[in-house]
């Protein structure tokens, strides 16, 4: 139930990689020999599933070790390129670390970073998006699908308002790559960074869109050594990952729809089931602008990470999982209005292709039993019981 931090490989992409790490062990960049010719050919097939799957073109894929790189890449090639004509970066509060530590990396640059707020479901305004623009804006980084409530940003608003006023526009798009439909063109997108790993892919392998007409995106390359991807990107390229990013893509987009319809039925059911049997369960996130397989939930008077440790068989998160290591409230749960009390009480399901019916009724089981059995012995619980029980008492005087 923790399918956000990362997905099981499917079967069909391991089949599809095997050989590549035996028989089809070429280098790509080998172009003397059959093995390299072989091993481009996988490559370059794979780049067209991959490009597919966002509606790109095969030459606008450059290949990463993962999502965090990509955004890592689009962030600062595009702002080192554009560094002479602004210093002035877009982005929004509840962005994963990934963008957020980039920028504030360059805010000690003297680059400057507007943090644009959220409603309560966790969405940006298109409005505070054009009113925060400024004659030295260069960049533009809002990500598709949040990472803890999953929540969906209006991704092509903000695009029309970045090619209004010719800005780039970089979109961090590695929980929404596979869960929902995405068209570059459509959005209005210009960089756009997601990875294998979370479309039941090889962890180890990402990709950046990168426009290459209306406009044609430049960006200073971060590494140095090989010219490989367009020059954007040097190293030898990962064979059997990109051969399973590919897979993983032409799966995807396959099943796209009808995996989300399901994986939508079940989040309810793990909803409902849950809210029928408990009281003080707060829902986090947009009600129908979402993620089909993402709910978080806030249990008042039930610590999360001790709810976590009370029914250690079932994954779940606090929040992000690049995060779980901290203590501190989530990020996201402050920029929407929570409380910090009620954040630390918050988990994120994630469910995934391979969950069924059977363990969603489980979870549902393993979570009402556990909030029971911490509720019962919470001081704060029962201090609040009795103060209901007094107000009732008052009314009915």
């Amino acid at each position: 139930m923790d399918h956000h931090a990362t997905t099981p490989v499917d079967p069909r992409v391991l089949e599809a990689m095997l050989p590549y790490f035996t028989e089809e062990f070429g280098n790509a960049a080998s172009r003397s020999h059959s093995f390299g010719w072989r091993a481009e050919e996988a490559v370059e097939k794979s780049r067209e599933a991959i490009a597919g799957l966002i509606h790109a073109g095969p030459k606008e894929i450059v290949f990463t070790s993962g999502a965090t790189e990509s955004d890592n890449l689009a962030i600062f090639g595009a702002v080192n390129f554009l560094a002479a004509q602004g210093k002035h970066i877009l982005t929004c509060r509840t962005e994963h670390p990934a963008v957020l530590d980039c920028c504030r990396s360059l805010e000690k640059r003297g680059f400057e970073v507007t943090y644009l707020p959220v409603d309560v479901t966790g969405r940006v305004s298109p409005d505070e998006v054009r009113a925060a623009l400024r004659p030295d804006t260069i960049l533009i980084s809002i990500m598709a699908a949040n990472n803890e409530v999953g929540t969906l940003q209006p991704i092509s608003e903000i695009g029309k308002i970045a090619k209004e006023h010719k800005v780039l526009f970089h979109s961090d798009a590695s929980q929404a790559a596979g869960k929902i439909p995405l068209d570059v063109d459509a959005m209005g997108v210009d960089l756009l960074s997601f990875t294998a790993h979370k479309l039941y892919g090889p962890k180890g392998i990402g990709a950046l869109f990168v426009r290459r007409r209306s406009p044609r995106v430049r960006l200073t390359p971060m590494f140095f050594g090989g010219g490989h991807e367009g020059g954007m990107r040097p190293g030898t390229l990962n064979v059997p990952g990109i051969v399973g990013f590919g897979k993983a893509c032409e799966i995807a987009g396959s099943v796209l729809h009808e995996e989300a319809s399901r994986l939508g039925e079940m989040r309810d059911r793990l909803h409902r089931g849950i809210v029928s049997e408990l009281q003080e369960v707060r829902f986090n996130g947009h009600p129908e602008l979402r993620l089909p397989n993402n709910l978080n939930l806030s249990f008042s008077y039930v610590e999360g990470e001790a709810l976590m440790l009370a029914m250690d068989d079932v994954a779940v998160s606090s929040g992000s999982a690049c995060t779980s290591a901290t203590r501190e409230p989530s990020h996201v749960l402050r920029a929407m209005g929570v409380s910090d009390e009620l954040a630390h009480t918050s988990l994120r399901f994630g469910l995934g292709r391979f969950n069924t019916r059977e363990e969603v009724d489980y979870v549902v089981g393993r979570v009402v039993e556990s909030v029971k059995k911490l509720r019962e012995i919470s001081p704060l619980y029962e201090m609040a019981l009795e103060q209901k029980q007094a107000s009732r008492a008052g009314g009915l005087r």
